[in-house]
């Protein structure tokens, strides 16, 4: 009988003070507090198509700008992964997603390596999201650097096509959302760790 996966992580700096409670194995309820709006919103359908159980709760300094809080939530949210997979025995470990968003069309691909890597390709100079409090577009490139960074994995996003910048980080979030929820499953037919290393 398989547990469920959970991790529970708390880090505070001078700039970000963030709690973050996961289940892997979960339905994708979530309670999500940033400061951020539309990266709550980005959290939560990550949570509800990834049937992640998410809690996060973001005190930053977003007086300054949202960077530290949106890159710091994802590294947090990159090690309760980690912690929550453990050795990652009997898992799928690659997960890929083409997933469609009226006329944005975004691909994601992961490895659960043990290996950091990200590979990002979106147009450039896109337009900010949002009314008075904007949230600039390229922090969906930061956020996917912390967290393939701090969870190891080596992560791949294009976005095929695009121009509306909300429809373009949605569609990588719910894709992201989708890829690892493939590649977080257990495969019965895997035996131990799924690598000839025998280790990620």
């Amino acid at each position: 009988m398989q547990t469920t996966r959970t991790a529970k992580q708390h880090r505070k700096t001078a700039e970000t003070d963030i709690q973050i409670e996961l289940v892997v194995d979960g339905s994708g309820v979530s309670q999500i507090d940033t400061g951020v709006p539309f990266f709550d919103h980005m959290l939560t359908l990550f949570s509800k198509h990834g049937l992640f159980d998410l809690k996060v709760k973001v005190v930053g300094d977003i007086e300054v700008d949202y960077h530290h809080t949106v890159e710091d939530t994802g590294i947090v949210l990159g090690q309760c992964f980690r912690e929550a997979l453990g050795n990652k025995a009997g898992i799928t470990r690659y997960g890929f997603w083409l997933l469609p968003m009226d006329e944005t069309l975004a691909e994601v691909a992961l490895d659960l390596s043990g290996r950091a890597f990200l590979s990002y390709h979106a147009p450039e100079r896109v337009e900010a999201i949002g009314g008075i409090n904007r949230f600039s577009y390229q922090l969906v490139e930061e956020f996917l650097r912390a967290f393939s960074s701090s969870l190891l994995a080596t992560l791949h996003v294009e976005i095929r096509r695009g121009r509306d910048a909300h429809h373009m980080a949605e569609a990588i979030f719910k894709g992201l959302a989708r890829a690892l929820d493939v590649a977080t499953r257990h495969d019965p037919r895997v035996t131990g760790i799924p690598s000839t290393k025998e280790v990620l």
